[in-house]
C-alpha cells in the first residue's frame, strides 16, 4: 500500500467514532438522559417497595428486581427509553406462590417465566399486537392514567395536614418551572425542593424510609433454593406462564404507546425476548421479576424527554447507588413529592381529547363501547392485560356485528320463469352467513336456481356450510342449484369443504 493510501485510510479510533450514535456526542442529550434516569430511579424506590409488600417479600427483593430488570433490558430490549422493573401486575400473579411455597419457588417461577417469554417471543407472539384496535389502545392509556392516580390515593388518606400543601406545591413547581427553564427536569426540581423544605423545617410527614428498609449491598447471583424435581416444575409452571403472558402484554402495549409518543418504531419481537432474558437474570439474582413499567416510562419519555437506552440503564444503576450510597438521604424524601410526580404523570397520560363532547358526538357508538369496556375492566381488576383482552374481544364482536349487516341477497327471475338468479354481496363469515339460509324462497322458486357470488367473498367453513344447506333444501324439492362467480380464494375454500361439513 502506498504512503498516500495509508494516510487516507481511517484509523481504528476514527472507525469507532463513525459507528458511534450521533446522540453520544450531544451534551444536551447526555444531560437529558442522565437527569431522566435519576428522576425515574427516585420514583422507582417507593413503587418497588410497595410491590414487594404485595408479593409478600422483603423490600430488597423488589428493589433488586428493579435494578436488574432496568439494567438488563437497556441492553437486550427492543424499545429504547422504556423502563422495566418490578411491577404490581407481576406481584399479584406470583404473590400467592410465595405465600404458599416460599421465596425459592417464586424465584424459580421468575426464571421459568423468562424462558416462556423467550419462546413466545421467538414464536412471534408480538405480531398479535396488530390486532389491538385504536379504541382499545385509547382505553388502555386512559385506564393506565386512572390506575396511576388511584394508586396515589392511599398516600393522601389519613396523613398529616402538611402533606396536602406539599403535594400542591410539588404540582405547582412541575407546572410553572418548565416556563423558566427546561434544562433540569421539573420532577427532579420538585423532589429536591420538597425534600429540602421538609428536612430543614422539620416537617413530620411520611417519607420513603417509612415504606421499608433500603438494601445496603448489591445482590449476589445464585440458584433458587428449591428441589429440582418434576413436582417443583408442575407447581411453578402455571404461575410462570401467567406471569409471562401478563408481563408480555403490558410490555408490548407500553412499547406501542412509546412508539406513538416518540414517532419511532421498535422491535416487539426483540422486546419480548429481551423481557425473558431480563427476568432470567433477575431470577438468578434473587429478584421478584417484572415487566415494563408504564408510569415510570411516562416519566422517562413524556415528562423528562428521554429517548435512548442510557436513561433506562441509569435508572437501574442510580437506583442501587441511591439505596446503597445515599440511603439515609433517600429515606428522607417525603412521599408527597413522589405523589405529586405521579399525579402529574396521570394527568399527562390521560387522553383528554378522547372524552371531549365533540369527539364523543362523532365517534361511532361501538368504538366508545370498546374504549369504555377497556377502562372499566382495567380499573375493576387493576390488571391492564385483562382489560386489553376484554377490550379486544369486545372490538371483535362489534366489528363482526357491523360487517354481518353488509351481506345482502337480491333475487331476479328470468322473464320465462324457469330460472331465478340470487346475487349475494358482501363478506360471508360465521356472523353474516347464519342468516343466509333464510333469504331464499325454496317453495316458490322455479326449478333452476343460480347463486351469483361475484360480489361476495367466502371467509370460513360456516359460509360453506350455509351454502350447502341452501343446496340441500332446494334438492329436497327437486330443484337444482348452480353457484357461480366465486373468486379464486373462495372457490378453493368452497371446493375443499363443500359436502364435507355435515353427515347428511
Amino acid at each position: 500500500m502506498s504512503s498516500s493510501a495509508a494516510a487516507a485510510a481511517p484509523s481504528p479510533a476514527a472507525r469507532l467514532r463513525a459507528l458511534r450514535p450521533d446522540w453520544l456526542a450531544d451534551p444536551k442529550v447526555w444531560r437529558t438522559e442522565v437527569l431522566a434516569g435519576l428522576v425515574v430511579a427516585l420514583a422507582l424506590i417507593p413503587e418497588a417497595i410497595s410491590f414487594s409488600i404485595i408479593a409478600g417479600v422483603d423490600p430488597a427483593i423488589g428493589l433488586f428486581a428493579s435494578f436488574t430488570m432496568a439494567v438488563t433490558i437497556s441492553v437486550v430490549g427492543g424499545r429504547r427509553a422504556m423502563i422495566s422493573a418490578a411491577t404490581g401486575a407481576v406481584a399479584l400473579v406470583i404473590g400467592p406462590l410465595n405465600r404458599e411455597h416460599g421465596l425459592g419457588y417464586l424465584v424459580a417461577a421468575v426464571i421459568l417465566a423468562g424462558l416462556f417469554q423467550i419462546v413466545l417471543g421467538a414464536l412471534g407472539v408480538a405480531k398479535l399486537m396488530r390486532f389491538v384496535p385504536r379504541s382499545v389502545m385509547v382505553g388502555f392509556v386512559n385506564a393506565l392514567a386512572v390506575l396511576i392516580f388511584v394508586a396515589q390515593v392511599p398516600e393522601m388518606h389519613d396523613v398529616p395536614w402538611p402533606v396536602y400543601p406539599l403535594i400542591a406545591a410539588g404540582l405547582a413547581l412541575m407546572v410553572f418551572f418548565p416556563k423558566v427553564t427546561k434544562v433540569v427536569p421539573a420532577p427532579l426540581v420538585s423532589i429536591v425542593t420538597l425534600t429540602v423544605v421538609t428536612v430543614a423545617a422539620g416537617i413530620a410527614v411520611p417519607t420513603v424510609g417509612d415504606k421499608g428498609a433500603l438494601p445496603s449491598s448489591l445482590p449476589v447471583p445464585g440458584l433458587p433454593d428449591v428441589p429440582f424435581t418434576m413436582d417443583t416444575l408442575t407447581t411453578i409452571a402455571p404461575y410462570a406462564l401467567a406471569m409471562a403472558l401478563v408481563g408480555l402484554m403490558e410490555s408490548l402495549m407500553t412499547a406501542k404507546l412509546v412508539d406513538d409518543i416518540t414517532d419511532t418504531r421498535s422491535s416487539k419481537t426483540r422486546e419480548s425476548i429481551g423481557q425473558g432474558i431480563a427476568n432470567i437474570v433477575t431470577g438468578f439474582f434473587g429478584g421478584m421479576g417484572g415487566c415494563a413499567m408504564i408510569g415510570q416510562t411516562m416519566i422517562n419519555v413524556k415528562v423528562s424527554g428521554a429517548r435512548t437506552r442510557l436513561s433506562t440503564f441509569l435508572a437501574g444503576a442510580f437506583l442501587m447507588v441511591l439505596c446503597i450510597v445515599f440511603g439515609p438521604v433517600v429515606s428522607d424524601i417525603p412521599m408527597a413529592a413522589l405523589v405529586a410526580v405521579m399525579v402529574m404523570v396521570s394527568f399527562a397520560t390521560f387522553d383528554w381529547h378522547s372524552i371531549a363532547p365533540k369527539t364523543l358526538r362523532r365517534m361511532p357508538a361501538g368504538e366508545i363501547a370498546v374504549m369504555a369496556a377497556t377502562v372499566v375492566v382495567v380499573v375493576a381488576t387493576s390488571n391492564l392485560a385483562i382489560g386489553v383482552v376484554v377490550g379486544s374481544l369486545t372490538a371483535m364482536v362489534v366489528f363482526a356485528r357491523r360487517v354481518a349487516h353488509l351481506a345482502d341477497v337480491t333475487a331476479v327471475v328470468d322473464p320465462d320463469g324457469t330460472t331465478v338468479v340470487y346475487s349475494v354481496t358482501g363478506e360471508l363469515f360465521f356472523a353474516s352467513s347464519n342468516d343466509l339460509v333464510g333469504r331464499f324462497r325454496y317453495a316458490t322458486d322455479p326449478d333452476r336456481v343460480v347463486i351469483d357470488l361475484s360480489a361476495a367473498h367466502i371467509w370460513d367453513a360456516s359460509s360453506v356450510a350455509a351454502l350447502d344447506a341452501v343446496e340441500t333444501k332446494y334438492a329436497q324439492r327437486g330443484k337444482t342449484v348452480e353457484i357461480v362467480g366465486l373468486n379464486r380464494p373462495s372457490a378453493a375454500l368452497h371446493g375443499r369443504l363443500t359436502g364435507e361439513l355435515t353427515g347428511h
